[in-house]
């Protein structure tokens, strides 16, 4: 049993471990930059240490400082939440030798993993499909092109190390390769230290799924259903909903009997996310793993009523996945996330700043994690989530009803907010029939 945990991470997911390890009796201890000094998460744990400057290379990502802090408070555990040091190997390496339980898969896996050549041979191996591609990492213009040519165009370029779209560059054609390889070897190198890229098929107008999967210690593995992210902006997601309406049962079962296979066989311990595309024809290709709990997590945990971050902590304890557990995962009704980000939601463009005004909406089937509080600052130096608004029916148009009745009281003064888009895009006659791709938002704001 954990003492006391640490967690690496800060605004509304720092909230969520800590309300997780207070279910659970667990004490917490909140790191914090100069910039976060007043947060929600520094307020709520049992101890708070100030780890750096705002920059957060000096601060949450600054691995001999996120050390020192959880040494000083003597913690038995570090949750690494998601994004900052959640999927870095090296991290859970020094966690280890520190001999600190690192609450995450093991840093061998994490670091597999994380190179997605390395997980696509791996998941091809355990028999899930994956795209046509290239077998290891381009070593040259002209292997590239010939690969393309044998695949066919359009081809996608992909960082290795990376996400989130860097080092990520579509080629139509092969006068276009060389130019193409180079820029995203080029931006993968300045944004994941490595600039190794691989080449694989393009699939035009794919819907985004993923499978939320839980795996103890002891070689158990349960896949928790897919959700639907197939709404998002430049390979940011903003609208998350599960279950996917493109899923059959039938699918689901088959895929979910082959992960717990391909999961087990690697190794992955504790939450992960594997994610797919699918193309016009219903079929799934895989794409990469995220090993880690996922922004999105919570509409999984609506339709399953499974706590995951309460279940990251008990199967890094060691307890089995029956005990973690309370019976069959079963899904129920329809959950939707929307994403609410400082930027203005017509532009984009970043709206840090103080928060003048706040009104969370409430009501049955309403969540909102969130660090924001009136007279809050949001600054500018990290990612632009201000919360997060998930709501839960008995099926997708309850559902839809109910983000809309959310949305509509939810007030941010002081800042320019994603809330409008998300209003528009819950009235959009084509997302309401669940007509939509990666390609939806591009479509939507041409309107």
């Amino acid at each position: 049993m954990f003492r006391k945990i640490l967690i690496a991470n800060r605004g509304e997911i720092a909230l969520r471990v800590i309300c997780a390890a207070k279910e659970l009796g667990i004490k917490t201890v909140a790191v914090y930059s100069e910039a976060d000094r007043h947060s929600l998460h520094v307020r709520f744990a049992d101890e708070a240490v100030c780890i750096g400057p705002a920059k957060s290379a000096r601060s949450y990502l600054d691995i001999p400082s996120v050390i020192s802090a959880a040494e000083i408070t003597n913690v038995d555990a570090i949750h690494p939440g998601y994004g900052f040091l959640s999927e870095n190997a090296d991290f859970g390496e020094v966690c280890e030798t520190s001999g600190i339980k690192f609450i995450g898969p093991k840093p061998d896996v994490v670091r597999a993993m994380g190179f997605k050549q390395h997980a696509r041979t791996a998941m091809k191996k355990a028999g899930i499909p994956i795209l046509p591609g290239s077998v290891g990492i381009l070593k040259s213009p002209e292997e590239a092109i010939e690969l393309a040519s044998e695949i066919g165009y359009p081809v996608i370029l992909k960082a290795s190390a990376g996400g989130g779209g860097r080092g990520m560059r579509i080629v139509h054609a092969s006068e276009e390769l060389a130019g193409h390889l180079a820029s995203a070897q080029s931006e993968a190198g300045a944004a994941f230290s490595c600039p190794d890229v691989y080449l694989e098929k393009y699939i035009g107008r794919p819907r985004h799924i993923e499978f939320q999967i839980l795996a103890d210690q002891h070689g158990n593995v349960e896949v928790l259903g897919e959700r639907e992210c197939s709404i998002q902006r430049r390979h940011q997601k903003l609208i998350e909903e599960s279950p996917s309406l493109q899923v059959s049962p039938e699918l689901r079962e088959r895929i979910g009997n082959t992960l717990k296979k391909a999961m087990a066989e690697v190794g992955y311990t504790n939450a992960g996310t594997v994610e797919f595309l699918m193309d016009e024809t219903g079929s799934l290709y895989f794409i990469e793993v995220n090993a880690r709990v996922q922004v999105e997590h919570p509409v999984t945990e609506f339709v399953t009523g499974v706590d995951i971050v309460k279940s990251q902590i008990l199967i890094a304890m060691g307890e089995p996945l029956s005990t973690v557990l309370s019976g069959p995962v079963e899904m129920r009704g329809h959950a939707i996330e929307c994403r609410i980000n400082a930027e203005h939601p017509t532009t984009f463009a970043p709206s840090p700043g103080r928060v003048t005004g706040l009104n969370l909406p409430g009501g049955i089937g309403v969540r909102v994690d969130t660090a924001a509080y009136t007279d809050c600052v949001i600054p500018p130096y990290y990612d632009s989530l201000v919360g997060k608004l998930i709501v839960h029916g008995k099926d997708r148009p309850e559902a839809i009803a109910r983000m809309r009745r959310a949305l509509d009281t939810f007030v941010i003064e002081g800042i320019h907010t994603s809330i409008p888009l998300h209003q528009r895009i819950m009235a959009d006659p084509d997302f309401q029939a669940g007509d939509f791709d990666t390609g939806y938002i591009a479509r939507f704001l041409a309107k």
